[in-house]
Formats: structure tokens, sequence, C-alpha cells
């Protein structure tokens, strides 16, 4: 009996220590707010609520939503099939390893927005150029962390499979990406909350559909609220994002050794 209640009081306590952290923000903003000479500059609290209330209201706001979120989504869905391919090919071949690790070092460090004046050129303002600029952001970490997944295999497995007749295929599908699988579910996880920052940037920047093009347009039209509100939605996607990504890798993964020892 009082082991279930200490777990349902272990299990609460997150929840309550958020919704704490959450007050304290909302009484700093709104005390920052009338700190400032006008609200204009901080709007209150209560003017970004409803500014936000309007925009749920609205049709053209979930249809931003929905671009938002299908750009993101195909990018980093995109981004995960060519960063495990790559990862694995470098990982179980020297040729390809020698070839490609100093393309990898030497990309890896440029951020994705540098790019961004070169793809607005070829693509245009559209969702494409969000999702290339998407792949361009998160494959190279997805693909480093695979092959290091690849690389720390256990040889002996690898010996042991090959001595039980296995195909190269089936060595791969049944031994190598399983034991690969953690590095790939965390690089996975890492780049959730990128791919929306990277698909904000192509609306805010670029021009790309979606919740950064409106933004950007509130900025110039001097709707503060709008601003704020905007941050606010845009906050909530990406925890939504991250929640689905650390429950979708705990889910996928819960059978892995190293996953239940570190979980």
């Amino acid at each position: 009996m009082q082991s279930s209640i200490r777990a349902s009081r272990a299990a609460i306590a997150p929840i309550l220590y958020g919704m704490l952290g959450i007050v304290v923000l909302l009484a700093v903003w709104q005390w920052g707010s009338i700190q400032v000479a006008s609200e204009t500059v901080l709007p209150s609290v209560p003017s970004v609520v409803g500014a936000l209330g309007n925009l749920l209201l609205t049709v053209g706001f979930w249809i931003e939503v929905l671009e938002t979120l299908g750009i993101a989504l195909f990018g980093w869905g995109l981004a995960a099939v060519l960063g495990v391919a790559v990862g694995v090919v470098v990982g179980t071949s020297d040729v390809a390893n020698a070839a490609i690790r100093f393309s990898f070092e030497f990309l890896r460090p440029i951020p994705a927005i540098v790019i961004l004046p070169l793809v607005m050129l070829i693509l245009g303002p559209t969702a494409e150029m969000g999702v290339f600029l998407i792949v361009f952001g998160v494959t190279l970490p997805i693909a480093a962390q695979t092959a290091a997944g690849v690389e720390s295999v256990d040889p002996v497995m690898l010996n042991t499979a090959r001595s039980f007749g296995m195909t190269r295929g089936e060595v791969l599908w049944r031994v190598i990406l399983p034991g690969a699988s953690p590095f790939v579910g965390t690089a996975m996880r890492v780049a959730a909350p990128i791919t929306l920052i990277l698909t904000v940037v192509a609306g805010m920047l670029g021009g790309a559909p979606g919740i950064g093009n409106s933004l950007a347009i509130a900025q110039l039209a001097g709707r503060n609220e709008d601003i704020f509100a905007y941050v606010l939605v845009l906050g909530l996607m990406g925890l939504l994002l991250q929640t689905v990504a650390i429950r979708t890798e705990r889910r996928l993964l819960h059978w892995h050794a190293s996953y239940r020892k570190g979980h």
C-alpha cells in the first residue's frame, strides 16, 4: 500500500513542479509587462492570451499549423532515411568511411541557415525549400550517430552471425541495425526540435509557408501580441513533438538492454 502511494507521489511530483514553474514564469512575465513603459514593448499575459484566442478561432491559423508540422515531419522522416542509410554504409565499409568521413567533419559545423539564400534562389519561398533546409541540417548528425552505433556493434556477435551462414542482408537486419538502434533513436529524438526550428526559420527568413511566415508578417506589422501568441504556439508544438519522439523511442527500444539500464 505504502509503495503504491510513494509511486503515485513520484509520478505526480514532476507534473506539480512543472505547473509551478509555468505559474512562476507567467508571474514574472506579467510583472515585466507592468514595469516597462509601454505594453506594446512587452504585452501583458491577458493581452497575449486574447490574441491567442483570436488566432485559434481562425481557419488560416490551423492551416499554418498543419503546414508547419507537415514540413517538419516530412523533412524529419526524409532526413532519417538518408541519414540512417549513409550511416550504415559509412559504419560497415572502410572504403566509404575513408571517402565520406572528411566530408562529414567539414559539413557538420556549417549551420543550415547559411545555405538559405542559395536555396531560396533555387526553390523559392516554398515548402520544398523548408524540407531541403531540414534535410541539410539534420541528415548529417543522424548519419554520424548511426555510423557510431554501427561501429559499436560487438564483433563477436557479427562473427557468430556469419558463422551461422547469415547473408549480409540478414546480418544487417538482425544484428547491425538492432545493435545501432539506440544511437539512431537518440539522434532522431535530438533532431525533432531542430526540424521545427528550421521550419520556422525557413518561414521567417525565406517566406516558406507556415507559422514562421506569419510570425515575420506580424513582426513587420508591429502586432506584438500576435508575435508572443505565435511563440507560445511554437513552444507547445515543440513540446508535443519532443514528447512524441521520446515516447516513440521508449516504445520501440524497450527491448534493448542498454536502454533498459539507462531508463
